[in-house]
């Protein structure tokens, strides 16, 4: 494992640090939304414009890496990220901070592409599962303990924005020193919505699904939870809790779908998220109880994505599933982007649990939606299935790193 990571080491170094700087930053901006009295739609509409930055950066951004190489275009997207987090200190603007979030996630999305092409060219064939479970573990790890800065403010609120801003920008210093040479650039072929649900009905139902449940939570969980009498310590304990429960919970789920009907573990996880948010929409104060749901929501809820993602994979012949990745991430960032908007609306309607309860609602639909087309098709024999991979839901490009997708193999 270690002799796999180490020339990806300065890779795995720079995510950490970013995910670390910019993971905390949907909670931060939401509570400070919150404070300031903007509404649960106008929270939600500041979210949806980062995942808006998402999908445009995925569309967009790797024509910018293509003409200016990988190194120029990391350091340009990594400092106006830098820039805009700092600029959140300086004005307190609805609209405005809507429109620095659009930003981020434009810059998100192409330093993801850098990343994940730099890291798919330096793996070996023999060793990406470890560089991409080494990439997963970078990233959730970043995120999670990202979210202690959000108790750094005390009475300086532009304290977590300077760290952040920190921290990102250290994020330019492992790749401009690294020894590797960038890669070339990385093409990923279209695949139409149409053939995509075709092959998986499921899966692409899930992975809009998914968007939309894992969105609205990035984006409002911490404003609801507030709600619940949390102060900024325990609120980012909740956060970390739930992003720590989804590393724990990824694994055996997918082993489990590895042996059974894939379509059963993924019916069987948005069932469970299902009663894990009617539960967490009850709750009228936090407490260990929270945490415990909390992390148990992280856990079926990070798991859906790759879960859904294998589904399709085992449905596709190999040649096929890269280029049907880039559209399940899309489906996955415009679901992303719909899901704070509409969760946003729910909770000016009920205020107590309507975050939970939005999530709730989409599990239930996709639970619905996952019982017919088992009834309807017959499964994926066992033996056919393609081993689970954890992948992220960041770029297309993190797909070339799950051997299932460059095995050679076809169904």
């Amino acid at each position: 494992m270690l002799a796999a990571i180490a020339p990806v080491r300065s890779l795995l170094l720079a995510i950490f640090m970013l995910m670390a700087g910019s993971g905390f930053l949907s909670t931060l901006i939401s509570l400070r939304l919150e404070r300031a009295g903007a509404g649960t739609m106008a929270i939600g509409a500041v979210a949806t414009a980062y995942f808006g930055g998402l999908v445009v950066g995925a569309l967009r951004a790797g024509g910018i890496v293509r003409q200016v190489g990988h190194i120029r275009a990391f350091a340009a997207f990594v400092t106006l990220l830098s820039a805009s987090t700092l600029a959140y200190a300086l004005v307190h603007a609805t609209l405005l901070w809507a429109c620095l979030r659009l930003i981020d996630g434009i810059c998100v999305a192409g330093v993801f592409i850098c990343l994940e092409s730099w890291l798919n060219d330096r793996a070996e064939a023999q060793t990406r599962g470890s560089v991409l479970a080494a990439y997963m573990v970078a990233l959730y790890s970043g995120q999670a303990a990202g979210q202690v800065l959000l108790a750094t403010s005390g009475a300086l609120p532009a304290v977590p924005f300077q760290l952040a801003s920190i921290l990102i920008s250290l994020a330019i210093l492992p790749l401009c020193l690294t020894r590797s040479s960038a890669p070339a650039p990385v093409e990923v072929q279209a695949f139409t919505l149409r053939a995509l649900y075709h092959a998986s009905p499921l899966g692409t139902v899930g992975a809009v699904a998914t968007g939309l449940m894992l969105g609205a939570f990035y984006g409002m969980a911490a404003v609801q939870v507030r709600r619940l009498g949390l102060d900024l310590g325990a609120t980012a304990n909740f956060m970390m809790t739930v992003i720590m429960g989804g590393v724990a919970l990824q694994w055996p789920l997918g082993h489990l779908s590895d042996r059974h009907d894939r379509r059963r573990v993924i019916v069987g996880c948005f069932g469970a998220t299902l009663l894990v948010c009617a539960a967490l929409s009850m709750q009228a104060s936090g407490g260990v109880v929270v945490l415990v749901l909390g992390a148990v929501f992280g856990g079926l809820a990070f798991a859906l994505y790759p879960l859904c993602v294998a589904h399709c994979n085992d449905r596709l012949l190999a040649a096929e599933r890269v280029a049907a990745s880039g559209r399940l991430v899309l489906l996955y960032s415009v679901g992303a982007a719909i899901g704070p908007l509409a969760a946003g609306w729910l909770m000016s309607l009920v205020p107590a649990g309507g975050l939970f309860l939005f999530i709730a609602l989409c599990a239930g639909g996709t639970l619905i939606f996952g019982l017919w087309r088992q009834a309807a098709s017959p499964p994926v024999p066992v033996p056919d299935q393609q081993d689970f991979q954890i992948v992220p839901r960041t770029t297309p490009l993190a797909s070339l790193l799950d051997p299932n997708t460059v095995d050679g193999q076809t169904r």
